[in-house]
Parts: C-alpha cells; sequence; structure tokens
C-alpha cells in the first residue's frame, strides 16, 4: 500500500524574483493558499499521510507552514476568530510533514534520491509543486491504483502540440490494459522534435517502486550535468514497461508567471465562497478593455 510522498521543493524560483528573493516560491499564494498546500492536500485526498519535502537552504518557511503557531492561534482566539484558529491548526494536522535537504540542486533524480532513507523499500508517490491538478478529480488515486494492480511504476502522461515536445521529457507508448492507460517502453529526455516518438509527456506525478532508488544512485549525470528522473525510469523501462496515465483532469502549471495568473483565475472562478462575484467582476472588466 502506497502511503508516502515525496515533494521536491529545493529551486530557486528564479522566474518569480524578485518576489522569491526571500519568501520559497512554494508559498507563493494561488488565491488564499500556498501553491504547496494544493499538493499537500492532494496527497491526503489520496491516501498519503506521510509527506517528505526535499528541501534547500533558505525553504524553513515551508516547513514553518505547516506546524503549530501558538502565538498567531492565541492572538486569534483572543479576537473570537475560531474559524480562523481551527483553519491555521488544521494545517498541523492533515498530515505527518518530515524535511531533509538537498544540499546541492544536481536534478529531479538526485532530489527524489535524497527520500531514500525516509521511503526505504516501499512504493511512493512523487509531486512536483509547479503543477496543480483540479481539487475535484481523484487522478493521483488513479496512479496509485494502477501502480497497485501492475506493481510497475506510473507516471502521468499529457498530450502536447508537436513543436513543444522538446521541452518535456516524452513518452514512446502502446495501449494499456484500461482507457486512458498506456504501457511506456522508452522515455526520451527533450528530444528534437523529429526525434520524439510520441507528443505524450510527462508531467509532474509519478508512484514509483522503491527499486528505484539503486537505479538512481548507479544513474550519470545527463542534461545539464543534473541527474535526471527520466533517465532512471528509461531503466526501468528496458527492464519492463511503465504504465502512464494520460491526465484528463485540469492542470495548472504555475511554474511561470502567465500559468501562476491562469491557475489563480481558474481556481478562484471555482471556489464556491468567490466564483460568481469574481466571475461577473472579471466580464465586467474584460468588457471595459474590449
Amino acid at each position: 500500500m502506497v502511503s508516502k510522498a515525496v515533494l521536491p521543493v529545493a529551486g530557486l524560483g528564479t522566474r518569480f524574483l524578485p518576489a522569491t528573493k526571500a519568501v520559497p516560491k512554494e508559498l507563493l499564494a494561488v488565491v488564499d493558499r500556498p501553491a504547496i498546500q494544493y499538493i499537500v492536500e492532494e496527497c491526503v485526498r489520496a491516501g498519503l499521510d506521510d509527506v517528505l519535502l526535499v528541501t534547500a537552504s533558505g525553504k524553513g518557511a515551508i516547513e514553518d507552514h505547516f506546524d503549530r503557531m501558538l502565538d498567531l492561534e492565541q492572538a486569534l482566539e483572543a479576537k473570537g476568530k475560531h474559524d480562523e484558529v481551527a483553519e491555521v491548526r488544521a494545517l498541523a494536522e492533515m498530515a505527518r510533514i518530515h524535511s531533509v535537504r538537498q544540499g546541492e540542486a544536481l536534478g529531479l533524480g538526485h532530489a527524489v534520491l535524497q527520500a531514500a532513507e525516509h521511503v526505504g523499500d516501499e512504493s511512493f508517490a512523487v509531486l512536483l509543486g509547479d503543477d496543480i491538478v483540479d481539487p475535484a478529480t481523484p487522478f493521483l488515486e488513479r496512479m496509485i491504483a494502477a501502480h497497485e494492480r501492475t506493481g510497475l511504476a506510473v507516471v502521468a502522461l499529457m498530450e502536447v502540440p508537436e513543436d513543444q515536445v522538446h521541452l518535456y521529457g516524452v513518452a514512446d507508448v502502446s495501449p494499456g490494459e484500461e482507457d486512458g492507460e498506456y504501457r511506456i517502453s522508452r522515455l526520451v529526455e527533450k528530444p528534437p522534435v523529429e526525434e520524439a516518438p510520441s507528443n505524450l509527456i510527462v508531467v509532474g506525478r509519478y508512484v514509483l517502486p522503491g527499486s528505484i532508488f539503486p537505479v538512481l544512485r548507479d544513474t550519470p549525470p545527463g542534461r545539464g550535468g543534473e541527474i535526471q528522473l527520466t533517465d532512471a525510469l528509461q531503466t526501468l523501462a528496458a527492464e519492463e514497461p511503465i504504465v502512464g496515465i494520460r491526465l484528463d483532469a485540469p492542470r495548472h502549471d504555475t511554474g511561470d508567471k502567465l500559468g501562476f495568473l491562469k491557475a489563480t483565475v481558474e481556481l478562484a472562478a471555482a471556489r464556491d465562497d468567490l466564483g460568481d462575484d469574481f466571475v461577473a467582476w472579471l466580464r465586467t472588466w474584460l468588457d471595459v478593455r474590449s
């Protein structure tokens, strides 16, 4: 049974400077909660109550977000703000949060490898904090179920226009056992368009067996001198297929400014407490702009 999740959060967030000079990019608010909170909530909904943050120097505020803050709670209590007290206290109770440092940024594969001692031989999920999947969709649950059914590594796949495949890890696929499921025989990291085996790219969700760790230890640096998780998965795929599941839910890419703004608008519009008023204002604003 999969119960652990690994969240690599050691990146510098340079695309969002100067906002991320002193604040980790994972704590930038999407509507009214940090991006990383959406990811942890997704883990909890899928039954993953043991969450390991792979952090770096200057990222301690992420751990603080999921810890108790007694002074704040007492101040809110004194003002009779009991709902707010419950909300901030719930952050420390939603999951068991652990952390480990990635001393040097040597790639996603290297970041995942830092989880080896915590995870051991168990299967686990990896969720990248730049990708927020629609909270109403049990996509991670589907991935976990596929792994428990097959015992194979499972990755999320998404279709992109052919002229974008060179930006991603691309899968060579054949039909799988269920609708929307594929068997992956090969993964290619950022291929030229003419060499891409498909237009299905690997996006930020993985469910992996503990056997990935010895493979990562033996994986030499690849593109950019970094240890690529895609290269380790390719080694696994050479021995037995990897399962790919096509992402059929809205995905919000918060890894760049435009994607972050789109995520904020879409998630705000979906909120019961904000959506109607926000969409009405947005329509009025767009009419004025046009």
